[in-house]
């Protein structure tokens, strides 16, 4: 089996580039058709990524749909046990923590080269790598937040452009690492990772940080709509804040306004509860959702924060986890998170048994199979386009996976 290749700087400014065009966020427009080609009324030459999506969907059951909405952690640093989890359920991705790191970030570079059975579509790789206290890369030795709340927004953009070569160095693709809260609160759970104490302050730093990681890895601005609204950690609690949206839009919308505007393309969903906006918090909630979609205008892949924290809240209302997963696919998530131990079990969690409830909500109506589509077609065009690959979508039966008994898509020119 071939080892996915290496997301390179200029590969990364190309993803962004695909992710254009598969989300619709504005870009220069493409150039007119030739004089004739308008004269005879000839059609747009397709794009073949549109056309891969459009038709890989149109072959995957619903199991397969949902399955390819989550990303999970595997413990360890095995790549082909890490790499089993993913090909047995057809999973998105995962999220490298502390205890998949081997050492230096070449040497993580060689497990994550494994992870990916399909080069035509590799799987998401992600890290929480903010820096400061929050790096899973010990080698990150770039400004910390605190330090850059006192720097010009200039140092912050050169620290994540360090921060994001030494990711891309270790062949992760996605980093969790723009912190868009903003709270002066010094007594607060994450005011410590904040890139600023006022909103400006922070949205100047949180764009400067995506222009510096811009062509090395793909920015996430978290924990939306944000955390610093409440002093809460929202690891074991819901964090609350009586805030309207007015005085959200604000104050801590400001600093994810810039993020977004500055071309991050992906958001994380904060368990966080404005109580005066919506009765659940952000993460299962339709209404932040849209809020998110329509007034801030973001058409990138919007991923949960560990759904396991709303277990560990202690609410009643968030202790079955397969009830959490649904409504947090049917509030608009396109991508859902579990930071799972050696034993899912343990958390009460069976991914087999949770993408069958999956796709029976999406079967009864619970979850609407339009917007799961929509959410593949942003979570599949980010893979896609990490592969660099072009050609034409082929089904190619369980033999693309060897052993694996699992019906499998591949590429044509892949090889399987």
């Amino acid at each position: 089996m071939r080892r996915r290749r290496r997301l390179t700087r200029a590969g990364v400014v190309a993803l962004a580039a695909a992710l254009v065009a598969v989300t619709g966020c504005s870009a220069e427009a493409p150039p007119p058709p030739p004089p004739l080609a308008r004269l005879v009324g000839a059609p747009a030459p397709l794009d073949p990524t549109a056309v891969y999506l459009e038709q890989r969907i149109a072959a995957m059951t619903l199991e397969q749909k949902v399955a390819a909405l989550i990303m999970v952690h595997v413990p360890g640093t095995d790549p082909a046990r890490i790499r089993s989890v993913i090909d047995a359920h057809g999973l998105a991705g995962v999220i490298l923590m502390g205890d998949n790191i081997p050492g230096p970030a070449a040497r993580v570079a060689a497990l994550t080269g494994e992870l990916s059975s399909e080069p035509g579509l590799p799987v998401l790789t992600a890290i929480d790598q903010e820096g400061g206290i929050v790096r899973r890369l010990q080698e990150d030795r770039f400004a910390a937040s605190w330090e850059l709340r006192a720097a010009p927004p200039a140092a912050a953009e050169q620290a994540f452009a360090g921060r994001s070569a030494l990711v891309a160095d270790a062949g992760v693709l996605i980093n969790f690492g723009i912190v868009a809260d903003v709270t002066p609160d010094r007594s607060s759970f994450i005011h410590v990772r904040t890139l600023g104490e006022t909103p400006a302050a922070a949205a100047e730093r949180v764009a400067a940080a995506v222009r510096g990681e811009q062509g090395s890895v793909l920015s996430t601005l978290k924990h939306f709509p944000g955390h610093g609204a409440s002093p809460d950690d929202s690891h074991v609690s819901i964090p609350r804040s009586s805030l309207t949206v007015e005085e959200w839009r604000a104050t801590h919308a400001v600093p994810f306004r810039a993020g977004i505007e500055a071309g991050a393309p992906l958001v994380m969903t904060g368990h966080l509860l404005f109580d005066r906006v919506s009765p659940l918090p952000a993460s299962l909630s339709p209404t932040w959702i849209t809020i998110l979609r329509e007034q801030l205008g973001f058409e990138g892949v919007i991923v949960t924060d560990d759904m396991l924290m709303l277990q560990r809240s202690g609410v009643a209302d968030y202790r079955d986890p397969v009830r959490n997963a649904v409504r947090a696919l049917a509030a608009g998530n396109d991508l859902l998170l579990y930071v799972l131990p050696a034993d899912p079990s343990t958390v009460g969690v069976d991914l087999a048994d949770m993408i069958r409830a999956l796709a029976a909500a999406v079967e009864d109506g619970r979850i609407d199979e339009a917007s799961v589509n929509a959410s593949l077609e942003r979570v599949l065009g980010m893979r896609r386009a990490a592969s660099g690959e072009i050609g034409p979508y082929v089904d190619c039966g369980p033999k693309c996976r060897g052993a694996l008994a699992r019906p499998h898509v591949a590429e044509g020119t892949a090889g399987g």
